[in-house]
């Protein structure tokens, strides 16, 4: 193997006493994650790190599969920054090598690898957008096709005979699609191989990812043990529900909540959330005390409406991502929709052709997908022009500007020419 990384002796060193600061500091690393590997382990490297002054290098890949972060991303991200804040190194690093082979995990067929176009646009934003959580003059950013890329094929085959086959195959997705007979590539034994080979080349001392994460994040203890360096610990933290409360956050299951989305629509999809779900999303999103959850929660058991509690909780995600001024303006859009009123970010746009039908001024407008569905919308009741109810389904508007409304929740601003 090309020994672009340098080795470290494994020899113990001996641990100092524990203190009340580290145990403050377990509890940080403690609370909302799954599982925290080996405990006594990262409890001896808090403790040698309290007593040197040498702050722990903590890791967390993520693999640019997607343009934008969403709230699902930012459970690890939180839990970096929480480290990062006890003094710590934190290495945000972006998976750009990874991302041309593909993550098998908690998949039941392969997963298509990235092209390199794609991957670059997408590791354009990831940076800016995990800044919204972590200092940034605190982080070290890397990309793992610093080392990936130097290792060449010799350098892969030699790193693929320190881990074996067997082991490989006692990874739960593997084991189950070889069982049923469902292709396995040869190239997605390469994934775990290589993310933990990102933990030998950053000499990491703890590593974060979601639960889905925990073989790959093993690998790297054990690639580190056979490159002669102390291995990581690991932490696994929950993985999100998305807004349908069943599926874990994804953009591709469009249950997510972007870091980036418009703050209005930040607040009303946080507001959607059920009232059970939303105590998840304050374990794992709110950076109030757990003594500050378990009192609310308490107050809501004991009476309170759930819906104070998720408004303290859209607000303060909001406010994260855009400023308190935007989450406050954000509550008043919301509380405006319900009680009917014009939401303040509606698209606008022109169309000429007046006088216009009913039917197809909302299908210019994108407000239906067909002129029959409008028709049937306005038998329902559900169209509105200017805030009256439409009930004639001949009617023509004549040039002017109007605001359109279809159900609930779909309006536009349309100037007729």
């Amino acid at each position: 193997m090309s020994e672009n990384v340098t080795t470290a002796t494994s020899a113990a060193p001996v641990n100092p006493p524990i203190t009340d600061e580290v145990r403050a500091a377990l509890a940080v690393s403690l609370r909302g994650c799954d599982e925290l590997l080996p405990q006594p382990e990262w409890v001896a490297k808090l403790a040698r790190s309290q007593a040197t002054g040498v702050p722990l290098r903590i890791k967390l890949g993520l693999d640019p599969t997607a343009p934008d972060i969403h709230l699902g991303h930012t459970v690890v991200l939180n839990k970096l920054r929480q480290l990062q804040d006890l003094g710590h190194q934190v290495i945000f690093l972006i998976g750009d090598f990874t991302s041309t082979i593909g993550d098998p995990s908690g998949r039941n067929s392969t997963r298509p690898p990235l092209t390199r176009e794609q991957i670059e646009v997408n590791a354009q934003t990831y940076y800016k957008q995990a800044s919204l959580v972590l200092d940034p003059a605190r982080t070290e950013i890397r990309y793992n096709s610093e080392w990936c890329d130097a290792l060449g094929a010799r350098g892969m085959i030699q790193l693929a005979a320190r881990y074996t086959v067997a082991r490989m195959m006692e990874r739960n997705d593997f084991a189950e699609r070889f069982k049923a007979g469902t292709p396995i590539s040869v190239h997605e034994f390469l994934y775990p191989l290589m993310q933990g080979y990102d933990s030998v080349a950053l000499k990491s001392d703890l590593e974060l990812g979601g639960t889905d994460q925990k073989f790959n994040l093993l690998v790297g203890r054990a690639l580190q043990a056979e490159y002669g360096q102390e291995p990581q610990c690991i932490l696994t933290m929950p993985l999100l529900e998305g807004l349908d409360g069943v599926e874990k956050m994804s953009k591709s299951k469009g249950n997510y909540i972007g870091i980036s989305e418009p703050a209005n629509a930040m607040f009303a999809k946080l507001l959607s959330i059920s009232d059970t779900l939303m105590w998840k999303y304050f374990q794992l999103l709110s950076f109030r005390s757990e003594a500050e959850i378990a009192a609310l929660k308490a107050e809501v058991e004991g009476g309170r409406n759930p819906k104070d509690a998720k408004v303290l909780l859209a607000k303060e995600i909001t406010t994260r991502f855009h400023s308190a001024a935007a989450a406050d303006a954000a509550e008043a859009d919301f509380n405006n929709r319900a009680r009917g009123g014009i939401p303040d970010d509606i698209p606008e746009l022109s169309l000429g052709g007046a006088p216009l039908g009913i039917g197809a001024l909302l299908k210019q407008a994108n407000l239906v997908a067909s002129g029959s569905e409008a028709m049937r919308m306005v038998e329902q009741g559900g169209v509105r022009v200017d805030g009256g109810v439409v009930s004639d389904k001949g009617l023509k508007l004549d040039a002017g500007t109007y605001v359109l409304q279809v159900g609930k929740r779909k309006f536009a601003r349309v100037t007729l020419g």
